[in-house]
């Protein structure tokens, strides 16, 4: 009985989607083609009755590998570093090649479309890009600790010891030869988002630099996960202008990194 009652709800919600076609995402199930004549209630004609929907709480970027559009959306395969995803926004105008942010979405599993005749065992439905008015990727997202220590605060660490190590200022200064290079940096965690594009954001600073010329902290993303405080030595791959799309651009950023204390 809660089934039928659910999948009931279901078809009323397709039908709102034909009225407020702007409202995409946040509507659970408001997901398919506009083609679809949603005004009946029999659930046996839906698309999608048999997904399962799920929150989705960070930010999607990557590059886009495949794209097409149906009914007024788009459908966008993103490239993460390999980590790749299905992403479906209202219609808007993408290319391949393009790196892209979106906003957060639902997670739809087992989703079928029947305008383009295929099934999707997960894909993600998300209002569109995101706005450079919105917290960017390491920044205030959900899962963040904050940072512990204090503007005022002086930090000091001593640099890495080996090959390729740098302060983050010679990074920054160096940032043109060191493009796509592997480094070595050793600072303080003074913040660490959890779970943002699949993998943790830690901004990294070593008492070099200065605030003036913006050369001081570190963004660095990673699959470990340190704790605020921490004294940590980070081997990763740095990137200078590193552009994510939507407004989200890095001077410098280091990614594909390992976190040792």
């Amino acid at each position: 009985m809660k089934k039928i009652v659910f999948v009931f709800a279901l078809s009323l919600t397709l039908s709102s989607a034909l009225i407020i076609k702007n409202t995409f995402a946040y509507q659970m199930k408001s997901v398919e083609e506009h083609s679809h004549d949603h005004s009946q209630h029999d659930h046996s004609s839906h698309d999608h009755s048999h997904g399962e929907a799920s929150e989705s709480n960070y930010f999607l970027a990557g590059k886009i590998v495949e794209t097409m559009n149906s009914g007024g959306y788009t459908y966008l395969y993103i490239d993460d570093y390999g980590k790749k995803t299905w992403v479906a926004i209202p219609e808007t105008t993408v290319s391949v090649g393009q790196e892209i942010v979106l906003q957060p979405g639902f997670e739809m599993t087992n989703f079928e479309s029947k305008t383009l005749n295929r099934t999707f065992d997960k894909i993600i439905f998300s209002n569109g890009p995101a706005t450079p008015g919105q917290d960017a990727p390491a920044y205030n997202m959900k899962g963040s600790k904050g940072v512990s220590v204090s503007p005022d605060e002086k930090i000091h660490v001593e640099k890495a010891e080996g090959s390729g190590a740098y302060t983050i200022e010679e990074l920054y200064e160096n940032s043109k030869k060191l493009n796509k290079e592997k480094i070595l940096v050793k600072g303080k965690v003074v913040k660490v988002s959890v779970g943002i594009m699949g993998k943790n954001w830690l901004h990294l600073q070593d008492g070099s630099g200065s605030k003036d010329k913006n050369n001081f902290d570190l963004v660095v993303t990673t699959k470990d996960q340190p704790s605020v405080g921490d004294i940590v030595t980070v081997n990763g791959v740095l990137y200078k202008d590193k552009d994510f799309g939507s407004g989200y651009k890095y001077d410098v950023i280091v990614e594909e990194a390992t976190v040792k204390k």
